[in-house]
C-alpha cells in the first residue's frame, strides 16, 4: 500500500490545497493531510481548528485521513510508514524552496520520496496569507476556500 503525506500548515486550508489533495488521492492508496504544529509561529487558527475544518472539507475523499504532528515531517513520515511526501506547487517561485526542502528530506531519509503536484491555474494565486488579508479587510473569501472554512471564518469574524 502506497501511503503519502501532504504536510503543511493549512492556516486556513484553501481550494488550491484541496485540488492538490484530490490529485494525490487519485494516485496513492492512502493520503494523510498532516497539519504541522509550529511552536515558533502563532497561527491564525489553532491546529485543532485546522484539523476540524479540513475533515469537514474532505468528507467525499475515502482514502484521505487528517492528522497533526510535531517535529520533522520526515520523522513523522517514517513513524507512520509513508513512502511519499506530497508538495504542492502554485508557481515557479515555489519550486526553489520546495526543491531545497526535498533534497534535505532526501538526505535525512532517502527511502521517503517527494512528489510535486501542481494546482489548476485558477488556484495559482491563492494562498492562506492572501485569504487572511482578504478576510481582515472585509472581503469575500467564498471563491477561495471550501464551504466549511468559509462558514466558520465568516461566523468567527462577525463575533
Amino acid at each position: 500500500m502506497k501511503i503519502a503525506i501532504y504536510p503543511g500548515s493549512f492556516d486556513p486550508v484553501t481550494k488550491g490545497h484541496l485540488d492538490i489533495l484530490k490529485n494525490a488521492a487519485g494516485i496513492f492508496d492512502k493520503v494523510i493531510i498532516a497539519v504541522a504544529h509550529n511552536g515558533e509561529k502563532k497561527g491564525f487558527l489553532t491546529v485543532e481548528e485546522r484539523v476540524k475544518l479540513i475533515k469537514a472539507s474532505i468528507e467525499n475523499l475515502d482514502n484521505v485521513e487528517v492528522d497533526a504532528f510535531d517535529g520533522l515531517t520526515i520523522e513523522y513520515a517514517k513513524k507512520i510508514g509513508a513512502q511519499v511526501l506530497i508538495r504542492g506547487l502554485r508557481a515557479v517561485s515555489d519550486f526553489e524552496y520546495e526543491m531545497q526542502l526535498s533534497q534535505t528530506n532526501s538526505a535525512l531519509c532517502d527511502e521517503v520520496k517527494t512528489v510535486f503536484l501542481t494546482t489548476k491555474p485558477k488556484y495559482n494565486f491563492i494562498s492562506s496569507s492572501t485569504i487572511k488579508e482578504i478576510l481582515a479587510n472585509g472581503g469575500d473569501i467564498s471563491k477561495f476556500v471550501p464551504e466549511p472554512v468559509y462558514e466558520y471564518l465568516t461566523k468567527r469574524e462577525k463575533q
